[in-house]
């Protein structure tokens, strides 16, 4: 073992140790192959009491001998920093009280500072918890702690009163039947709440979030979402004043798989449909050469695809119209469908004519659920990544860290 060649003046400048504390010595071990810093608080110090904030409090005694904190690596190799933790009596609070380090956050089981945790959280937006635990040679349950603490004290801090509109969508979670949903903000494009399920209680929490965060229910004017029973029973119980706006990427979906269908039952008795799914479900500008080449010599005929892909293609023309034609030529549409006798498009149309306020409410609040998607999208990834988390909190936890925009301070 041999003394680092290092002036304990520029550690302490490095590490940020303020007064009364100090560097007693650093020690970097061959064999063990890591930096150790010693740090102890300078005598007849006196300390801010930890409970009440009091300043002046001497020192009572010791109430911790040696105490262990993970820094950032020195070069590639560890490096922790030990200290004795010491004691005070408040003469205002009357308490005795362990004294706060500057450098690590005052809970149990911590064993890091708080430029470790920054740099775990830092790692966490795109790296799996797993492959970080590797990277530091910590075990991912401790590092998982980090990310859960900061993650709930961000969020805690949390301004929500400004919320007046809300999106939400659910994603899968785990495989099978597992779900949460997530509710964003469109206008600030960040999520405000996530919630394990699909059902109306999930609304229930989105609720209590955002009054727990200075927020009001009544002031929430337009929602967004799919046409899932289940949303629209929650959304009518907890948000009640607030317009319903069914997201068109779903109409579009929803027509798609329509027109596919129609196609699927057709080529059974129709050789020239074939290998022709993709041409019916892209948009013409989408289309390769030899794709456009085939649509232009279908599109045209009397196949039922054919027809099917016309209705898709007018029905998603719709959502150019102004305001103030819109919902008539949607109804257009929808008597359109219920006539046209191709039993896919017919259901479509039975679903439009069902939901026709929060449809045609689109063209007043032209909300969707674009961004929603997005940020499923970023949570598949990291989730196939990861190859899956073991547990709800975890899964929770990361969303708020990928599209929460929360604000992570050094504490």
């Amino acid at each position: 073992m041999f003394t680092a060649n290092v002036p304990n003046e520029i550690l302490e400048k490095l590490l940020h140790i303020p007064e009364p504390w100090h560097i007693e010595r650093s020690d970097f071990d061959l064999e063990l192959k890591q930096l150790d810093i010693y740090v102890r608080s300078r005598k007849r110090a006196l300390f801010a009491c930890s409970h009440c904030g009091a300043e002046g409090q001497p020192v009572l005694g010791i109430a911790a001998k040696d105490r262990t904190w993970r820094h950032l690596n020195f070069f590639e190799y560890p490096c922790y920093l030990h200290a004795e933790l010491p004691k005070t009596h408040c003469g205002h609070c009357h308490r005795t009280m362990r004294v706060h380090v500057p450098w690590a956050l005052d809970k149990p089981k911590h064993y890091f500072t708080l430029h470790f945790d920054a740099l775990i959280m830092k790692l966490a937006k795109d790296m799996p918890m797993n492959a970080i635990s590797r990277l530091v040679n910590e075990h991912d349950t401790r590092l998982w702690r980090i990310l859960h603490y900061d993650v709930d004290h961000a969020i805690a801090l949390q301004d929500l009163s400004y919320v007046t509109q809300i999106s939400t969508d659910e994603t899968s979670a785990k495989r099978g039947h597992n779900y949460i949903t997530i509710f964003m903000d469109p206008e600030q494009k960040n999520v405000i709440c996530v919630a394990v399920g699909r059902d109306s209680s999930t609304w229930d929490l989105c609720k209590e979030r955002l009054e727990s965060q200075g927020g009001k229910a009544t002031n929430i004017t337009e929602l967004c979402m799919d046409m899932s029973p289940a949303f629209m029973k929650g959304a009518a119980t907890h948000f009640p004043e607030a317009a319903i706006t069914f997201d068109k990427f779903h109409v579009i979906q929803a027509v798609n798989e329509a027109v596919d269908e129609v196609r699927r039952r057709e080529q059974k008795n129709c050789e020239t449909l074939k290998n022709t799914r993709y041409i019916w479900l892209k948009n013409e500008q989408n289309l390769t050469p030899a794709q456009k080449e085939k649509l232009d010599k279908l599109k045209d005929c009397e196949l039922d695809t054919a027809k099917a892909y016309r209705m898709r293609w007018c029905l998603q023309k719709i959502y150019q119209y102004p305001p103030s034609i819109a919902p008539a030529v949607l109804q257009d549409w929808i008597e359109w469908g219920l006539r046209c006798r191709l039993e896919p498009m017919v259901q479509v149309a039975k679903m439009l004519q069902r939901h026709f306020n929060g449809v045609v409410r689109w063209f007043t609040s032209k909300l969707t659920n674009g961004l929603l998607e997005g940020t499923n999208s970023l949570f598949q990834a990291a989730k196939r990544k990861a190859r899956g988390y073991r547990s709800d909190k975890n899964i929770i936890a990361l969303v708020y860290l990928l599209a929460g925009k929360l604000s992570f301070t050094l504490k």
